[in-house]
């Protein structure tokens, strides 16, 4: 695989980085992750901009344990 072959979202610092400042990579990840661009800068401000740390955040953010499954059916 070729540098060609790596797709970097617009001003990003890296493959797997989240430029908060530019609207358009922010629409694009919002959009991957199924999130708001607000949320998007959330996470970012609260792991860091590596995509895959972002991602890992707001899928935490958004489960639920047994014990909240639990209460709820209470």
């Amino acid at each position: 695989m070729g540098n060609e072959d790596i797709t970097l979202a617009p001003n990003a610092t890296g493959a797997d980085r989240i430029d908060i400042r530019s609207d358009e990579a922010l629409s694009i990840s919002a959009k991957r992750l199924d999130s708001t661009a607000e949320q998007i800068r959330q996470a970012v401000e609260a792991v860091g901009d590596r995509a895959s740390d972002v991602e890992l955040h707001l899928k935490g953010s958004r489960s639920t344990t047994n014990d909240d499954r639990v209460e709820s059916a209470s």
